[in-house]
């Protein structure tokens, strides 16, 4: 780790987890690998930002508006909340996305100041962990590219939604085409 990386938590909240309304399978087995990192960052004092869908309880990607998914991640509702587990520190700086009706968001960079907020920082590396590999994840890695970052995806701290078998490959090998590294957390903290 060096001083321009940051971590990027991506969408590590209860309604993507096994029990929520919108469960990513094993989805909370990022949780741990993403403590790790945590812990890492935070000790050397890096920066950590954790984004969260943060939707109206009518947001055009429900159902009911005509939008692919079930109610989820309603702001302010305990589905929405972080993991449990997650040890995400007081200092995190959240990124909240998808916040408006009728706009929907699945990069963490689409529609917030995020990349500002990186820059002001020093960022020029972001590694990315979180939920889910074929959707926000994988957004938010490409558009980490598209505005000049160095990304590396943590490969053991990711889970895949798969609504058609093999969408995580796929996501993996549009990552990679377009520049983003993949690794596991034991070979980033070594």
């Amino acid at each position: 780790m060096e001083p321009a990386d940051a971590l990027l938590l991506v969408d590590v909240q209860r309604d993507f987890l096994p029990g929520g309304a919108l469960a990513v399978p094993h989805g909370d087995e990022v949780v741990a690998p993403l403590n790790r990192c945590i812990a890492a960052f935070e000790a050397q004092g890096l920066p950590i930002f954790a984004t969260r869908d943060w939707h109206p309880p009518d947001h055009c990607s429900f159902h009911d508006q005509g939008g692919p998914w079930p109610v989820h991640c309603v702001r302010d509702t305990a589905g929405a909340g972080f993991a449990a587990a997650l040890h995400l520190p007081a200092s995190a700086c959240i990124i909240s996305k998808a916040t408006q009706p009728g706009s929907d968001a699945y990069s963490g960079f689409q529609g917030t100041d995020l990349a500002s907020q990186l820059r002001q920082r020093g960022c020029r590396r972001l590694f990315i962990g979180g939920l889910a590999t074929d959707y926000c994840v994988a957004a938010t890695a490409l558009d980490g590219r598209s505005a000049g970052f160095n990304v590396v995806v943590l490969t053991d701290a990711i889970r895949a939604v798969e609504v058609q078998p093999g969408d995580a490959q796929q996501a993996l090998a549009q990552m990679r085409t377009h520049g983003v590294n993949l690794f596991g957390v034991d070979e980033v903290l070594s």
